[in-house]
């Protein structure tokens, strides 16, 4: 068995870490091994490039990429590589993250950059757990875990609202 790839965690700004953190978090969870960085795809598109184009050479299978505003950050490090990269669109005070929606889903054909929910670090750390159990049994066996975990949440959830249900209606 190869060695299971890492995830790449990168955000636009050290103001993106407290959204981040539930990506962090997550992968953490899942026990899938990550590295965090800065890095601006204005302010320093040289590192960025570096870092992407030798992604798959230093063991990443995967690259979040967390940016608010203008939101390049992931179309840049998407030009460079050939590992997926899932963007983080971050909410900012100027347009509640719908420009970094836009920016980030919105990329040229030949560079997909996949994207979540405003602040939606969590997905983006799903999905990257989800694209590596492709080839990792031992993450398909920990997502299809939770999956049902969340079913049967659920259904505790109704079973709990049919009861208030039922005694709304005996009062």
């Amino acid at each position: 068995m190869s060695e299971q790839k890492k995830v790449a965690v990168i955000m636009g700004s050290d103001s993106d870490f407290p959204t981040v953190s539930g990506a962090i978090k997550t992968l953490n969870a899942y026990g899938v091994p990550f590295e965090v960085h800065v890095m601006s795809a204005h302010r320093t598109p040289k590192e960025a490039e570096e870092f992407s184009a030798n992604a798959r050479r230093n063991g990443f299978g995967v690259i979040i990429a967390a940016a608010g505003k203008a939101a390049h950050l992931g179309g840049v490090l998407a030009a460079n590589t050939t590992v997926p990269v899932i963007g983080i669109p971050i909410k900012s005070s100027t347009l509640d993250g719908l420009d970094a929606l836009l920016a980030t889903v919105q990329m040229p054909k030949g560079i997909p950059v996949a994207t979540v929910a405003i602040d939606g670090a969590d997905n983006a750390a799903i999905l990257a757990v989800q694209i590596l159990a492709l080839s990792d049994d031992r993450l398909a066996e920990k997502l299809e875990a939770e999956k049902t975990a969340m079913k049967e949440g659920v259904a505790k959830k109704d079973k709990a609202i049919q009861q208030k249900v039922q005694e709304l209606l005996q009062s």
